[in-house]
């Protein structure tokens, strides 16, 4: 019985990983496809990895996406984790009371943020564009770093504010100093996490973009289906993959190796 319940749960593992990689599978291949359908495989060529370079607007939307995404990773990273220091300085009542307001943005469905946001930003004397398009990544991508940083902040010996204040530090410089290295690799978590997340983002860049601003979602979604839509951007799309896969790796060989020094010590 034991047996036939690890053989049914690795099937399922091996069923959950195939449906995950499965489509980063096929548009790894239909980069490589020289057919510009996209219907029919005709033969291997990385016409398309050239193309990028060629296509004027699929490089304006990446560079508007990476822009975007930088910008907006940056700030929300610098913002949420003195947001998340100033919540775990707090009474435990009034920390549960901010924990509810920086998760109603997480748990809220996208579409309602977006049109939420809208509405917002036309209240206001700004016009639509990559400005309205960046506070809105900002204002999504604050909430994921918050939680990202919350957790190492309560693994933090609660007196080591104090006993940085006692040895001479200002407040600031207690934070800076002293909370922000020991907390590192939550903030480097929630800066990833935010990265990925506005790299990603689709249906609150719709609800407040302007006109001939795009990032490469919505250069995609305004190309399906015509005959202006190329496979460049399934180039563009494996490269992503692949620079993330060995961003990944690297963390990881470096999370193992620091591990493996600290055992041998």
């Amino acid at each position: 019985m034991k047996q036939i319940v690890k053989g049914l749960l690795l099937l399922a593992t091996v069923l959950v990983f195939v449906l995950i990689y499965f489509p980063i599978v096929v548009i790894a291949l239909m980069s490589v496809n020289a057919s510009s359908t996209g219907q029919t495989f005709t033969y291997f060529s990385f016409v398309w990895y050239g193309e990028i370079a060629n296509n004027t607007l699929l490089l304006r939307a990446i560079g508007t996406t990476l822009f975007v995404a930088i910008i907006s990773t940056t700030i929300a990273t610098v913002v949420g984790t003195f947001v998340a220091i100033g919540i775990n300085s707090l009474k435990r009542n009034q920390r549960l009371n901010m924990m509810v307001l920086n998760n109603v943005p997480v748990v809220n469905p996208d579409i309602v943020t977006g049109i939420s946001l809208m509405v917002v930003f036309g209240l206001l004397p700004i016009s639509f564009g990559i400005n309205t398009m960046l506070i809105a990544h900002v204002f999504f991508s604050i909430p994921f770093v918050v939680l990202s940083v919350l957790p190492k902040l309560k693994e933090l010996d609660k007196d080591l504010f104090d006993a940085a204040q006692d040895l001479g530090c200002t407040s600031l410089q207690a934070v800076v100093k002293v909370i922000v290295p020991a907390i590192k690799t939550g903030i480097i978590t929630g800066a990833l996490i935010a990265f990925t997340m506005s790299i990603d983002d689709f249906v609150i860049s719709y609800f407040t973009t302007g006109s001939g601003v795009q990032n490469v979602s919505l250069w995609i979604y305004a190309r399906l289906g015509r005959r202006n839509f190329s496979p460049a951007v399934y180039a563009y799309n494996t490269i992503v993959t692949v620079v993330t896969i060995v961003i990944l790796l690297r963390l990881n060989y470096y999370s193992i190796k620091k591990k493996m020094r600290r055992l041998n010590q």
